[in-house]
Parts: C-alpha cells; structure tokens; sequence
C-alpha cells in the first residue's frame, strides 16, 4: 500500500479520534520483549470483535436459528482462545457460515445490520487466523491472556434502554476499530518487516470497519448523534493518554518506570 493510499484512510481516523497514541506506547510496543504480548493481545482482540458483531446480530437482527449457525461458526475459534483445545492450523479452513441469515420482521435496521456484521465477523476471523500465522513464524506460541480495561471502560458507559443501548455499543465499536487502525499504523514503520507488512495491510479493513459501525449507528438513532459520538471520544482519549501498568494492544500510556527499564535493557 502506498503512502498516499495509507495518509487517505487515515485522515478520517485522526480527524475522529481525540488524541493520537502516545509515544511511550509505541516505545513501550517496540520492544522485542513486549512481542509476544502485542501478539496474543491483538489475536484476542481479533476474535472479540467478531463476537461483538455476534452478539448485536443475536440479539438485534437475526432469527433463533442463524443465531445457532453464528454460535457454532465461531465455536472453533473460542475452543481454541480460551479452552486452548484444537490446532490453530485447523483454522484455515474453519467451519463456514453456510446458512443464510435471515432478518427479524420486527427489526426494520435488520438487513443492514446483517449485511455489514457478517462481513466484518468474516474479516475479523481471518485476521484472527493470520496473526496466528505471524507469531508461528516468530516461535510465538498462544497462550491465555487477561483483556485490558480499554473495551471495558468504554461498554461501562453504554445506555441501557434501547434503541439507545445499540446505538452506543456501535459507537464503541466505532472507536476501538479506528484505535486499532491508528495504532496498526502507529507500529508499522517501527517492526520486523513481515510485521510492518501485515499491520498496514490491515488498514484497508479497519478503516472500513470504523465507517460501518457509526453509519449503522446513525441509521437506527434516526436523528443527529454527533453528541453522543463526541462524549465517547473525550472517554476513548482519557483511557489511551492515562496512565496503564497493564501493557495491551488498546492499553494506555505506560508508566514511565516501565518505559525507562524497556530502554535500558535494549539501550
């Protein structure tokens, strides 16, 4: 992807997001030792933005029966994540989505909502899969890892009557997936090249994602939700400039001590 290409995905990121990652983020993601961690992170993450997009689907859009067909398509990926059961390699040609979705009479959004979360789950598990790819060609083996307070914090501010409660939980994911292109592009020029490769490759996507979520979220709000979309970046900007001794993918600003002692061991 060209540089060109890359500045024109990203300025609509930038121009959505609050606060650009922090530097010592990046410092503290460089360093060799934080690999394996950025790593499994990111796979975790992969997965649970496939599972988010489930669940709206289960819960907003589709019949009881293609929310069976959802839970068994991604059933080999969460044997695999958190029972750590079955061979990653297996993953490349995972059970497929073989029945059609069909849409609630009584959900007028749900189409739309079908139509843009099954491709993303789609996407979502690839990359999921390719990132296991990476941290096989670098001796990185999956192991479990404990979620940082990023989506945590974000879903703590959801509204909890609806059509209120969707809309927001779309806008979160507005945010987590345009953090994720910013950081993606954040890391690449600073990695191993196969690294750098994958990460910008991953922009196209991510960028797309972002745009999905808030046009659904528009759509099914019915009115102007700009306020709405303004309260949750002053929250995404507070979360990535705090302080966070927990290192994640969507982590915070790491503590100077650990930021320092990252440097002199590789200085």
């Amino acid at each position: 992807m060209q540089s060109a290409e890359i500045d024109r995905l990203l300025t609509p990121i930038r121009n959505f997001l609050l606060c650009e990652t922090p530097a010592e983020w990046v410092a503290m993601a460089c360093q060799p030792e934080q690999l394996p961690v950025l790593l499994r992170d990111h796979m975790v993450c992969e997965l649970k933005a496939a599972q988010s997009a489930m669940l709206l689907l289960r819960r907003y859009a589709v019949d009881t029966a293609s929310g069976e067909a959802l839970l068994q398509w991604l059933a080999p990926y969460e044997d695999y994540t958190y029972r750590l059961q079955g061979d990653w390699r297996a993953l490349a040609q995972p059970t497929s989505l073989r029945k059609t979705m069909m849409g609630r009479a009584d959900k007028p959004y749900s189409q739309d909502l079908i139509d843009k979360m099954v491709m993303l789950i789609k996407e979502e598990l690839h990359h999921f899969y390719q990132v296991l790819e990476v941290a096989d060609e670098f001796g990185i083996a999956y192991d479990k890892i404990t979620s940082s307070r990023y989506a945590r914090e974000l879903l703590r501010e959801v509204r909890t009557h609806e059509p209120a409660t969707l809309v927001d939980k779309l806008i979160c994911g507005a945010f987590i997936e345009a953090r994720s292109c910013e950081r993606f592009a954040k890391l690449a020029p600073h990695l191993p090249a196969r690294l750098s490769q994958f990460y910008v490759s991953l922009l196209r996507s991510e960028a797309r994602h972002y745009q999905d979520y808030l046009s659904l979220a528009e759509a099914i709000a019915g009115q102007d939700i700009s306020a709405r979309v303004a309260q949750f970046a002053e929250l995404e900007a507070a979360l990535i400039l705090a302080p966070d001794s927990d290192f994640k993918f969507h982590s915070g600003r790491p503590l100077a001590t650990d930021v320092a002692l990252a440097a002199a061991v590789h200085g």
